[in-house]
């Protein structure tokens, strides 16, 4: 449902300019030169025009493609001939040449520079004596067809060798002949009712097929897009067997006939082969025939053919053209666009046509300038809706893009051009898929106010809705304007879908020449409206030129309606683009360059305020400060003044602006949503140049788009048609044009929100459940505002069953425990004080959906409602059965001890009497809880471990501490001793207490508690020496030496544990503090010698460990750089069981790694058990000899290295002080300790930073074999880059006199 607009127009005049007075026969005798032929200069940006003259031959004429240089063509070479008709004009890129032909069989050429200079003069390569009656080039430029003037067809080269020459007319179907597969001849054939008598020849019906008279006879050329095949259209010779007529023959790129079409009568001579390949244009002129003169309609159409000869389908073309004729046709580079060029004796036009779900659509009419005749139609090679027109003394060129037709959001109204109809449908209200729609506008041809006839262009090249109201403004070529009022009924009801009228029309300026776009909007003021419709065209320069007409103070509803002010703003530049937008305030004009114009109506001038990056044919204002853009390139831009642009994404295909988002769909077949907010608040905080803008990365844009905007996968090729937010629906149209609908989640959520904000809260609930939206947003929404409304909220959904799906829903969702429970709780109350028997099922949801449910609350209300409505009672017992499971109903309801309700939920439950009927029996015939029965219930709860339910039911009885101490008991089992030391507190029972305590080692506890229970001293001192020796063999010296001093009076013991633990300055204090001087004798001096040596031990250690590794893992990384195959362990798993290759084998290499088929070995090698995978895992880290990851090992090893070296660091910086004072023999032993770990601590650190340190690895040969084992190891990460490099400690820890006695 796109639109076929133009958006560029450039005109080049051969000088002297022609004037408009003269008439067409005054002007045919006055102006003898004109130009018939043009070809595009791809490379060069050029365009090249042929003209003939009878004076001067063939001149050759120059101008450039760029749209915005309207200068007279160059004059830039020139052929003298007798006979100056032209043929063919083309630029060959390969060879640098202008190549022309001409009718009377020469072949010329003209050498080309860089800049499409003529450096040559012409150079006849080649002439044809009977004269060259047609040819063509292939898509390449490789080869060339011509058809010479005794009906032989010539294929050359494009150095013009000749590859075949053969007659054109022949006998012979071609190799594609069709075979007879033996079904019989057709009269044998079975016919149905109709019988066999339609066989038989009719006298009356046999019609000679006649010659055209204005068939000019001369063969026509066309070549498939792949240049494989070529068409030629012929006239055939008149035999006894066949009639004359035009015959379509196809042959090969090696000129072998492939296939001959049927003789159609009417055929005309015009051509042209879809670049695609599935379709043959030709067309057809219906010959009036028959008694009754009804057999033919004598109209124009095209008719299409495959490969193999055979009609499939056309169209006919519209209007009166029985006195007019088919020139031409030509199809557009990407086979959308076919082009009619139709030849009138008041002025030639060429009609648009495009086509979608099997309909084909005139688009587009471009009349002749004045009333003349257009020379030649081309479409652009490489520019796909490029088209190039010649008329006799002009170079027209024009672009053209897809735009859809889209207006107001709340009629979602589109309009179609078809001809002189404009399809209209208002999707708010009807979904009618093209080329059907909910009316047809009739558009009546203007008339020229000069002249006072018609204009020859009949089809309006655009059309615009307004985006706030439903006006419809159309423009024609020649400049007129027609609004129409479509008064859409947007409510239910019988009646048209609208009823257009026409409320302005007008001619504008003459000035104003190729108009190519309308736009109209308003806006409401009070009770009146304002409508204001701006025309852009061009003048006489090109400079684009804007026609603004304003209609204030307009009543509604509408009629006539009349211009109150009108302006004309000139521009000093070509071919821009107005800017939709909604308000007539904001009028801008967006120029060739991506820049945006703001239009200043009063004072009539434009200033620019933002751009794009490039040029946005289809463009859209939002509001008065943002702008998007979608070039040509698929790019989306957006822009706000002040600011630069910001690429939101790369591959788009259609967008639109609905429900605060920036909806685009995309090449990867998804449609996203960008919040307006979001883009307006990346525009404004400076990061337009960051990741969004154009100068980041692409990828980077499509990226995050995706993480960050939310999307919708759709199909392949969908594009956008119009938005609906009123009905939260996005219309997209497919690649063969039918339509989908669908109701993407933001613009859903948008609508719900707004409900919800509103206190709608029944049209808000409506919508999620048709949307299958999640009703905790309705909670979630606004938790306040709703936690307060929940009485409204029940008065507007009223209905129990959507009442019990939102409780459902919420019960079910992400929402915290405590927000579920205080809605459950909130709506259950509301119902209960309405009427409790009318929402009895309501209720009970609301107390099984909480966390966690309240079971037992449900029950009761069953009990409750029993002695209210019994009959009410089975309903909500099935009701809770089918929420609930019926198990857990069942164990509820006995747990609250109510054996009818237990019966009720059983038999609803359908569970099997046998089963619970004697368990009830059971329990009935069960005695009154007493004490007796205590013992078995303490041995019930320890069996099944029942501890905290017991504490809880026997909490403040005299019960309580016999609980306590079973708890307390399995506790200790379980080796629990700090819990069960608690509960055993708890219960008074120090000595299971106590025990608890020593177990766990809480010492301060334990003596804290017997001496409460006042011990003996003996016992105290047992249990003193106890600990202290669990402590000790735990190492924890410090608290053995405590608990040896204070509970065992022995200083001797206490001694002993500091000295083991390295703590001297403890020891000498005791030592001092109890006056034991003959303990250092006798214990520090033996200690300290051996802690000395335990840490020498440790230091000679860690250097040989140290060593070790660091040669290692210098012979790893030297045979990693040496064979990285084994290192990486890359070695073909296929070849490990060949044994001897043989002569046909070859080495393997990287490549064959990922091209060989993997053997049967390797296949049940990578068939591991789970089993086996976890222990696989397991070795992973195990640093085994010869494994990959050994040098990761070894890493991880050193830094543990580190770790101890610091933790030896502390022990000897608490020794050396103490090695210092206590003898001569211990300071040496001092000095060799600090040299030794010095030592040890510098080739440490040398190795870190040498291991650490990333190696210069030489850059390889760049082969496809080095990139391909690149490839193949970039999944391994290095080491180094998994495993930190270890800091040393930088404290201070030796002795600076330990140091003056080494230098000493």
């Amino acid at each position: 449902m796109r639109n076929l607009v133009p958006s560029a127009t450039k005109v080049s005049t051969l000088e002297p300019v022609y004037n408009e007075q003269i008439s067409d026969s005054a002007s045919s005798n006055g102006v003898q030169e004109s130009i018939v032929a043009a070809a595009f200069d791809v490379d060069r940006g050029l365009i090249f025009a042929a003209s003939e003259d009878a004076r001067f031959g063939v001149r050759i004429w120059r101008t450039s493609v760029n749209p915005c240089e309207w200068n007279a063509p160059i004059l830039c070479g020139s052929f003298s001939s007798i006979d100056p008709k032209v043929l063919s004009l083309r630029v060959i890129g390969e060879s640098a040449q202008l190549i022309l032909v001409t009718r009377s069989g020469d072949t010329v050429t003209w050498q080309l520079d860089e800049l499409g200079e003529l450096i040559s003069g012409p150079d006849i390569v080649g002439s044809v004596d009977s004269g060259i009656l047609a040819v063509e080039w292939s898509p390449d430029d490789t080869l060339v067809v011509m058809i010479t003037g005794d009906e032989n067809l010539i294929l050359m080269t494009s150095t013009f060798d000749v590859l075949s020459e053969a007659p054109l007319h022949t006998e012979e179907f071609g190799e594609d002949a069709p075979i007879n597969v033996g079904w019989g001849a057709k009269e044998t054939q079975f016919h149905g009712s109709i019988g066999r008598a339609h066989l038989k020849p009719s006298p009356q019906s046999s019609t000679q097929i006649q010659e055209d008279p204005r068939d000019d006879s001369l063969p026509r050329v066309s070549w498939r897009g792949d240049g494989a095949y070529f068409v030629v259209s012929s006239l055939a010779r008149q035999t006894p067997q066949s009639d004359k007529g035009r015959v379509l023959r196809v042959y090969s790129n090696e000129a072998r006939l492939q296939s001959t079409a049927e003789m159609i009568a009417g055929l005309e001579p015009s051509l042209s082969w879809r670049p695609s390949g599935n379709l043959i244009a030709s067309t057809q002129k219906e010959i009036r025939a028959g008694p009754s003169d009804t057999q033919r309609t004598g109209k124009h159409g095209v008719v299409f053919f495959e490969r193999n000869g055979l009609p499939h389908g056309g169209f006919n073309l519209r209007g009166d053209d029985r006195d007019s004729g088919i020139k031409h046709l030509a199809w557009s580079s990407d086979s959308n666009v076919l082009a009619v060029h139709i030849e009138r004796a008041h002025g030639d036009v060429v009609q648009l046509w495009t086509t979608g779900n099997y309909h084909w659509y005139l688009k587009q009419e471009i009349s002749a300038p004045l009333s003349t005749h257009f020379t030649s139609v081309n479409w652009h090679p490489e520019v796909s809706m490029r088209l190039l027109l010649t008329s006799p003394l002009q170079i027209i060129q024009q672009d053209y893009a897809w735009e859809t037709c889209a207006g107001a959001n709340d009629t979602g109204c589109v309009g179609v051009i078809d001809g002189q109809k404009i399809l209209l449908t208002p999707f708010r209200t009807q979904n009618i898929p093209p080329p059907m729609s909910s009316h047809q506008l009739l558009v009546n041809t203007p008339t020229d106010a000069a002249s006072g006839s018609l204009f020859l262009s009949q089809v309006p090249p655009h059309i615009s809705l307004s985006q706030s109201h439903d006006l419809l403004a159309a423009v024609w070529q020649e400049g007129h304007v027609m609004i129409w009022a479509l008064q859409i009924q947007i409510t239910p009801g019988g009646g048209a879908a609208m009823n257009p009228i026409l409320i302005w029309s007008a001619n504008l300026p003459r000035e104003l020449r190729h108009c190519r776009q309308v736009l109209v909007s308003s806006e409401n003021d009070g009770k009146y409206r304002t409508i204001s419709a701006a025309t852009l065209g061009s003048d006489v320069d090109g400079n684009d030129r804007i026609v603004i007409h304003d209609f204030e103070r307009v009543v509604l509803p509408l009629g006539s309606i009349s211009v109150t002010r009108s302006r004309t703003i000139s521009l000093k530049q070509k071919n821009g683009r107005l800017v939709p937008h909604e308000i007539p305030g904001h009028l801008a004009w967006q120029a060739l360059d991506g820049s945006i114009f703001q239009v200043h109506r009063e004072e009539e001038s434009c200033s620019q305020i933002c751009s794009f990056t490039e040029h946005c044919p289809s463009s859209q204002r939002v509001d008065a400060q943002l702008f998007v853009g979608l070039s040509a390139g698929g790019k989306i831009y957006t822009a706000i003044p002040n600011a630069e642009s910001a690429l939101l994404a790369s591959n788009v295909n259609s967008f639109t602006i609905a429900s605060g988002f920036v909806i685009f769909t995309t090449t990867s077949h998804d449609v996203q949503f960008a919040p307006l907010e979001s883009v307006v608040a990346i525009l404004t905080s400076g990061q337009g140049n960051g990741v969004l803008s154009l100068a980041g990365d692409e990828n980077k844009v499509g990226e995050l788009a995706s993480q960050a905007w939310q999307k919708r996968r759709v199909e392949r090729g969908s594009r956008i048609v119009t938005a609906v937010p009123s009905t939260m629906s996005l219309v997209l149209q497919m690649p063969r044009g039918n339509l989908e609908t669908i109701n993407p989640r933001p613009m859903v959520m948008e609508v719900v929100k707004s409900d919800l904000d509103a206190g709608l809260w029944r049209k808000a609930f409506m919508a999620c459940r048709k949307h299958r939206i999640d009703f905790s947003i309705i909670v979630e929404h606004n938790q306040e505002v709703f936690m307060a409304s929940i009485s409204a909220f029940v008065d507007q959904i009223e209905d129990m069953d959507y009442i019990n799906l939102f409780l459902t829903s919420v019960g079910r969702s992400q929402l915290p425990a405590g927000v579920v429970a205080n809605v459950c709780d909130s709506v259950r109350q509301d119902l209960e004080d309405r009427d409790l028997t009318k929402y009895v099922n309501s209720i009970l949801t609301a107390y099984v959906v909480k966390s966690p449910p309240d079971h037992e609350a449900g029950l009761a209300l069953l009990l409750r409602l029993r002695g209210i409505n019994p009959s009410l009672v089975e309903e909500a017992v099935k009701y809770i059965i089918f929420l609930v499971d019926a198990d857990r109903l069942f164990d509820t309801a006995l747990g609250m001890y109510d054996f009818s309700l237990v019966l009720m939920v059983a038999q609803h439950a359908q569970k099997d009497p046998r089963e619970y009927l004697p368990f009830l029996r059971e329990l009935r015939a069960l005695p009154h809880l007493s004490p007796q029965y205590f013992q078995e219930a303490l041995d019930y709860l320890d069996m099944y471990q029942l501890h905290e339910e017991a504490l809880a039911i026997w909490q403040g009885t005299d019960k309580y501490t016999d609980v306590l101490g079973i708890y307390g008991a399995w506790l200790f089992d379980r080796h629990e001793y700090h819990q069960a030391a608690t509960v055993f507190v708890e219960a008074s029972d120090a000595r299971r207490a106590m025990i608890s305590y020593e177990r766990a080692l809480q010492w301060q506890e334990l003596f804290e508690l017997g001496l409460k229970e006042q011990l003996d001293g003996d016992a105290i001192t047992e249990i003193a020496y106890r600990v202290a020796d669990e402590l000790f063999s735990k190492k924890r010296f410090c608290e053995s030496a405590r608990v040896l001093l204070d509970y065992a009076r022995d200083v001797r013991q206490a001694i002993h544990s500091l000295a083991q633990g390295n703590e001297f300055a403890e020891a000498r204090r005791i030592i001092t503090l109890h006056a034991k001087p003959e303990l250092i004798d006798q214990l520090l001096l033996p200690c300290a010698f051996d802690c000395r040596s335990q840490i020498g031990d440790d230091i000679n250690e860690m250097r040989e460990q140290l060593r070790k590794q660091v040669a290692r893992l210098t012979e790893l990384r030297i045979k990693k750089v040496e064979e990285p195959d084994a290192f990486y362990n890359l070695d073909d798993p296929t070849l490990h069981n060949v044994d001897v290759m043989t002569d046909v084998s070859m080495a393997p290499t990287t490549f064959t790694r990922y091209t060989v088929a993997p053997s049967a070995t390797s296949s049940k090698a990578s068939k591991r058990s789970s089993k086996t995978k976890r222990k696989m895992e397991r070795k992973l880290g195990s640093g085994r000899k010869g494994t990959v990851d050994e040098e990761e090992y070894i890493l991880k090893s050193v830094t543990k290295l580190v770790e101890r070296c610091a933790t030896t660091q502390g022990e000897i910086k608490k020794l050396l002080p103490h090695l210092l004072q206590l003898s001569r023999a211990h300071r040496e032993e001092g000095v060799a300790l600090q040299v030794e770990f010095d030592c040890l601590q510098s080739e440490l650190r040398a190795a870190i930073e040498d291991i650490w340190q990333k190696s210069d690895e030489p850059t390889p040969v760049d082969s496809w074999a080095t990139r391909m084992q690149e490839k193949a190891k970039e999944q391994l990460v290095e080491p180094l880059q998994r495993v930190p490099k270890p800091e040393m400690s930088t404290s201070e820890w030796s002795l600076k006199l330990l140091q003056q006695k080494l230098t000493g």
